[in-house]
């Protein structure tokens, strides 16, 4: 752990050659973890210094997320308004379009644990909720949604529109009014959910590229009472400059080279949002590509070892890749030799 200021006062009692007595009185002012509290109005929302939770709990609490860049739409105060008034939200939105990445934020800014469960995978109601172990099976074991109802923080559940619906049966008494669970598998104990625990879903649109996805049923939907829609920092031809530089900064490329990377990843985004490619890029994807670039390699070169492979398998669709990359060098070189 990491202080800003440790001051001690060291109090020598008795000093002899054979003893050394002290008295040590340390004051620790903790290290602000929030570095980035100042980027976005949250704490009229929430404020972690309003959030207590057990020592044990606190290793769940991000840290060090880094920030999140939006086009004016105040994405990091709207959940904060959604989860002080509803107590959940849902979000919505592409692969890559930074969902996952602001629900830590937002963990963190509030001092919240965090309890994240990816609804793709083949998990259980007993491992969500808990069972009975042991040779006798007479020890429980709590959940995740069982530890997070107890002891509160952000349960996340990622690609909730893949969720099993025996599981989406079971959230729904802690959503509404009603805030309790019945553990139907430990003698139906009833408990109730903890007042500092908030929950926010999130999944990609319904499409056959998503496999396994569907629209969430009604019940759910209703208690989601805030949907916020996510998209691309950069599609088409609308640009933005904060991209680029965060590309540049953190792939350690030029600027100009960085909106050449973002310029090529914005046509191809617009492609896969029309359906005409099966994958758009993230930034963490553009950013990839340019610490490729950092090391010497050209912007051909790179994509060749990143986006290209990534977008898809079939050789036709990457050689769609290549063209846009080629067409939008191609375009670049020309429009700065004027």
């Amino acid at each position: 752990m990491e202080y800003n200021k440790i001051i001690s006062s060291i109090n020598h009692s008795k000093i002899n050659s054979e003893k050394i007595n002290l008295s040590i009185s340390v004051s620790k002012i903790k290290k602000d973890t929030h570095k980035l509290s100042k980027m976005y109005d949250f704490k009229k929302y929430m404020d972690s210094s309003d959030m207590s939770f057990p020592p044990e709990m606190n290793e769940r609490i991000p840290k060090e997320t880094p920030p999140y860049i939006d086009n004016g739409e105040h994405y990091v105060e709207r959940i904060g308004r959604a989860l002080k008034f509803f107590k959940q939200c849902a979000l919505i939105g592409p692969s890559g379009t930074g969902k996952t990445h602001i629900v830590y934020l937002v963990a963190e800014l509030a001092g919240l644990p965090m309890w994240e469960i990816n609804c793709g995978l083949s998990t259980s109601v007993f491992d969500l909720f808990g069972r009975y172990i042991g040779l006798g099976k007479e020890n429980w074991i709590d959940g995740l949604i069982t530890s997070w109802c107890r002891h509160g923080g952000i349960l996340y559940l990622d690609e909730a529109n893949m969720m099993k619906q025996d599981v989406a049966t079971k959230l729904n008494p802690l959503l509404d009014q009603r805030g309790h669970m019945v553990l139907t598998e430990k003698d139906s104990e009833v408990i109730h959910r903890h007042k500092h625990a908030y929950m926010i879903i999130s999944m990609n649109p319904v499409s056959s590229e998503f496999a396994g996805t569907k629209p969430i049923n009604a019940a759910m939907r209703r208690r989601m009472s805030v949907w916020l829609n996510f998209d691309y920092m950069s599609i088409g031809d609308n640009i933005d400059e904060k991209e680029f530089k965060m590309v540049s900064e953190i792939g350690g490329i030029s600027l100009k080279d960085a909106e050449t990377i973002v310029k090529i990843g914005a046509k191809i985004r617009q492609e896969y949002k029309s359906g005409d490619l099966p994958y758009g890029p993230s930034v963490g994807d553009l950013i990839n590509w340019a610490k490729i670039c950092s090391d010497g390699a050209d912007i051909p070169t790179g994509g060749d070892e990143t986006l290209v492979p990534m977008t898809s398998d079939d050789p036709e669709v990457q050689g769609e890749v290549r063209q846009i990359i080629k067409k939008v060098i191609e375009s670049e070189i020309a429009q700065r030799s004027r």
